[in-house]
């Protein structure tokens, strides 16, 4: 089942893709060699025929709107970029649907926390008519290489870097907006295992509220990295990260929120203010409300979640995020404990969730909450 309602209005959508000048590129990718990426299309690894792009100077605000060649970006070795890392992205997916249709889910709502960490990086503020006429675009130019196997999808990357040539701490005042395309498939090849977590409480992702923790900026990314490395020497898949006041609350994945489901019907997650406002984070919230569950946004001692898995009153843990959609965890450890999680299986409304998300995502579910936008 599809959706009908759009913030955006088809016509006015016609209009906005109309702004992009569609620079086709003189070396499109063979069909045959397309078809062999699109078989088994692995994570990032691949990229489609061209990019959607947009410049920004203080002078002149956003303009020459195009679609061109994919290929290398041409960078001064002072471009503010490299030295200041003033920069933000978002991420999300171009589902084709039974009929042949290509839908995006929820792309009003990262254009706003574009917007949102745009401001916090000191960057210009790209519109939600540019950011949703540019997915449009460069997806209604790409359209054959979105893919059509059981939950595969083009993965979508918008991003903004400063790009003026100047070394001076001050924001730039040249700006480029760009947006690239990846051929995904199912996030779990071999169906949806549960993953293990460490519990890092001595490394943070981001600082304090007031920080660019709630920023989808790569500095919070690659400072989960180190952390990520060690925790997969010692056998884990990921890392939860506890917030930098106090190193004492649960935060987040390098990459996902983090969802306890209670033995008393309530679902608990983090408070927002140093974490990531997580689209797929919110969608979660209202699909448990859906279900009659009771949702609690809130400060999460470390030492309760590891009480509550010693006594059960925890009885499932799950991360979600753009990437996976919803991952069940199986294990939890941290330095004084090291516990299994619903005998490592995945839990029932974990499962459940996700599989009402991706229903609704694909077009095989009602979206009584009009969520999906139609781009092609």
């Amino acid at each position: 089942m599809t959706a009908t309602t759009d913030p955006i209005l088809p016509t006015r959508l016609e209009d906005l893709v109309a702004l992009f000048d569609v620079r086709p590129t003189d070396v499109p990718t063979p069909e045959a060699e397309r078809a062999e990426a699109l078989s088994a299309p692995k994570f990032g690894t691949v990229f489609t025929d061209h990019m959607a792009r947009v410049s920004w100077t203080s002078a002149d605000g956003w303009k020459d709107r195009r679609i061109e060649k994919y290929g290398p970006l041409q960078l001064d070795p002072a471009t503010a970029v490299l030295h200041y890392a003033q920069e933000i992205f978002e991420g999300l997916k171009a589902y084709k649907h039974a009929d042949g249709s290509v839908w995006t889910f929820r792309p009003d709502q990262n254009a706003a926390r574009f917007a949102r960490s745009a401001h916090r990086l000191a960057l210009p503020a790209l519109s939600v008519d540019d950011f949703i006429g540019s997915l449009a675009a460069l997806v209604r130019t790409d359209i054959d290489w979105v893919p059509d196997g059981e939950d595969s999808s083009l993965y979508l990357r918008p991003f903004m870097f400063a790009s003026e040539a100047f070394l001076g701490v001050r924001p730039a005042l040249e700006v480029e907006y760009l947006v690239i395309a990846s051929p995904v498939g199912p996030y779990f090849a071999g169906g949806v295992q549960p993953v293990s977590i460490y519990v890092s409480e001595q490394y943070h992702r981001a600082g304090p509220p007031g920080g660019t923790g709630d920023a989808k900026f790569g500095g919070n990314y690659a400072a989960s990295l180190l952390p990520q490395l060690e925790a997969q020497k010692e056998g884990f898949d990921q890392v939860c990260f506890l917030d930098a006041a106090s190193s004492t609350y649960l935060e987040e994945l390098g990459g996902m929120n983090v969802f306890l489901v209670m033995d008393d019907g309530t679902l608990h997650t983090p408070e927002l203010g140093s974490i990531l406002e997580g689209i797929t984070r919110t969608s979660v919230l209202q699909l448990a409300e859906d279900r009659g569950y009771h949702v609690v946004e809130r400060r999460i001692p470390l030492a309760e979640v590891a009480a509550g898995l010693e006594s059960g009153k925890i009885k499932e843990f799950f991360a979600c995020g753009t990437a996976a959609v919803v991952t069940p965890v199986g294990r939890l450890a941290g330095a004084t404990f090291d516990h299994e999680i619903n005998g490592g299986e995945p839990g029932e409304l974990t499962m459940a969730i996700r599989q009402e998300l991706t229903g609704i995502q694909y077009g095989r579910a009602e979206d009584r909450h009009g969520w999906m936008r139609r781009l092609a």
